[in-house]
């Protein structure tokens, strides 16, 4: 057998690949994930923790992204940044930000609804330590 190289997989197959990453990081924290065909009220999957009560609808990027789509749909953006793996809640993290970036005077988030950045900076990094998994 032989590793695959992320970089060599298409975009379909990072997904996949990104899925049973977090799937195997949240068992850690007592989730099993349940993958969605359709982007189910926003979510890529469903987190279900083992206290029976928790249920996190969660939107799987590539990268840090805000959109407006998910406000207030109570949506969870996952992503990888290096080696590290993050898990927000969108609302939440968008009402922190909102003063402290200028994300929303893009002309993406302006005219599209959405914002993305690959390489987070040290700041935001900050903003969502506690969310790093």
């Amino acid at each position: 057998m032989r590793k695959v190289s992320y970089t060599n997989l298409n975009a379909r197959q990072q997904e996949n690949y990104n899925f049973q990453k977090i799937s195997s990081i949240l068992a850690d924290y007592g989730f099993s994930t349940i993958r969605l065909n359709d982007d189910w009220q926003g979510a890529d999957f469903i987190a279900n923790h083992i206290d029976g009560k928790t249920f996190l609808k969660v939107q799987l990027k590539g990268r840090f992204t805000i959109d407006k789509k998910y406000i207030d749909n109570d949506i969870w953006i996952c992503f990888p940044n290096k080696n590290d793996w993050y898990l927000f809640p969108h609302d939440k993290i968008l009402s922190k930000i909102e003063s402290k970036f200028n994300y929303f005077d893009s002309l993406s988030w302006k005219n599209g609804g959405g914002y993305s950045i690959k390489f987070m900076s040290k700041k935001l990094r900050d903003i969502l330590i506690e969310y790093k998994l």
